[in-house]
């Protein structure tokens, strides 16, 4: 059993050795007659490049117009070429390596070239937007000294760089809106380089004279005849200024004595001027509007409110205001030049046209109250200054006569003693209005180099005010010294 045994194990191992033989002869002979499936060695190994975030490997961004073309030359023979969606963009091969890509619509699409082996040589993300080269150059000619850039996004345009001033910036954006066919297609991103500041300096002068003169006599006259008295009595009125301002300013006389003639003469002459004058200043950045405001309010009756239960009525009071007010607008066209919007008022109360208002509280007591009337000068315009100038936005100059006769009919016409029974009353009114407009382009100062009308300013000491009657110190900015200067003529502040 053992030589059998030992006999079988070494056929078996004759058989695995031809077997092996047998398979590496096979093997030779299958790598030499198709080299092919030979193995790849460590020279010939090209390892796979990453795949892009999109799907494409070392895709390019390529920016087209709509109608424009670029060509592309490739480094190996174009086999085949892929385009996403040929009706954004085309591919055209003329060559083995050259191409030409052209832009069809506004949107975004793909092209990739294939080699004969099938391997990818080259990918473009391609975007076509609209043609700016025509915008491009109208800004340049238009405003040759902005930096300003025109880009396509999507089917509108997009504005960045910088601009000199607003005026630039709104031109170029009037550009944009008229190619993109619409203010929703542009996104303005421009940035003004150093917003001017404007200062508004606007005067309200105005002068207003008026004269009133009265004169007239009033007669009366008790005559006797028998038994019969005739009294007789002549009082004019003075009509024209509406109110008599000659009461307690008369002169009686009397003649006779049973039949007595009393003579009164009445005689009033005023004249009384007003001035105002209102320089309101604001500082405003440009394109920005700005309100100043300085006054107050009054209170006005503006109706009754009972209560139902105890029916008792209260006045109800609202306010109305007065005083100065300034509101502009203003733009820089350019250099030095100013366009802006203008508001100013100036009112103030008055007792003319002014109303009594009485209510009776008991059947003894009556309460009155006078409610004012406001006298107002208001104008608004637009104007274009340049810096520094002035120019008069509004003026009025109004002179108002009036003149009343009052009489007795016939005897008024007399030439002579005509004046015994007429009054006369004479009003002149004349008023003369300006407003001027100064603007001014202004930049930031130091805090020395500014003033405030309380610098210097302070209380006398008690010596001061007891014995002299002052009421501050002398008026000056401690600390500063000041340049000597010649002046001429009346200066400084008035004390009365």
């Amino acid at each position: 059993m053992k030589t059998v045994d030992i006999k079988c194990r070494a056929d078996l191992a004759t058989m695995r050795t031809s077997l092996v033989r047998a398979l590496s002869f096979s093997a030779a002979l299958a790598l030499a007659l198709n080299p092919a499936i030979a193995p790849a060695v460590a020279a010939d190994y090209r390892p796979l490049a990453p795949a892009a975030a999109d799907g494409q490997i070392n895709a390019r961004f390529l920016s087209l117009g709509i109608g424009k073309s670029v060509v592309i030359d490739l480094p190996r023979d174009i086999k085949d070429v892929l385009v996403a969606d040929p009706k954004i963009a085309n591919a055209v091969v003329r060559s083995a390596q050259r191409a030409y890509i052209i832009g069809a619509a506004v949107g975004q699409t793909n092209i990739v070239f294939f080699d004969s082996a099938g391997q990818q040589i080259a990918a473009y993300d391609i975007a076509v937007k609209r043609d700016l080269n025509g915008v491009r150059a109208a800004l340049k000619q238009v405003l040759p000294n902005a930096d300003i850039q025109i880009d396509g996004l999507g089917d509108g345009v997009i504005l960045t760089g910088t601009a000199a001033n607003p005026l630039e910036a709104q031109q170029a954006n009037d550009l944009a809106v008229r190619l993109a066919g619409g203010v929703d297609k542009v996104v303005n991103s421009i940035v003004v380089r150093g917003r001017d500041q404007i200062m508004l300096k606007v005067t309200v002068a105005e002068v207003q004279r008026n004269i009133v003169k009265q004169l007239g006599i009033d007669l009366s006259a008790n005559l006797n005849y028998g038994t019969s008295v005739v009294s007789f009595t002549n009082s004019n009125p003075f009509t024209a200024l509406g109110k008599n301002l000659v009461d307690g300013n008369n002169l009686t006389t009397k003649f006779g004595a049973a039949p007595s003639v009393q003579a009164t003469l009445r005689a009033m002459e005023t004249a009384g001027v007003i001035r105002t004058l209102a320089e309101p200043n604001l500082t405003a950045i440009s394109g920005e509007s700005a309100t100043f405001i300085a006054g107050g309010e009054f209170p006005v009756p503006a109706g009754y409110a009972c209560d139902p239960t105890t029916h008792v009525c209260t006045t109800q009071i609202s306010f109305k205001k007065f005083g100065i007010s300034l509101n502009f607008t203003p733009v820089v066209l350019s250099e030095g030049k100013i366009s802006m919007r203008v508001m100013t008022e100036v009112s103030e109360l008055s007792n003319e046209n002014a109303i009594t208002l009485s209510q009776a509280v008991t059947s003894t007591s009556v309460n009155s109250l006078t409610v004012p009337s406001i006298r107002t000068r208001r104008a608004e315009t637009s104007l274009e200054i340049p810096s520094g100038g002035a120019m008069a936005m509004a003026g009025l100059i109004q002179q108002q006569t009036k003149q009343a006769i009052s009489g007795l009919p016939g005897l008024m016409q007399l030439p002579i003693l005509g004046t015994l029974f007429r009054s006369r009353d004479f009003v002149n009114n004349a008023t003369e209005l300006v407003v001027i407009v100064t603007p001014y382009v202004v930049r930031a100062v130091a805090p020395k180099d500014l003033s405030r009308p309380d610098d210097g300013f302070a209380p006398p000491a008690d010596p001061q005010a007891q014995l002299i009657g002052n009421i501050n110190r002398l008026y000056g900015v401690p600390g500063r010294t000041e340049p000597a200067k010649n002046y001429r003529g009346t200066y400084g502040f008035i004390t009365e």
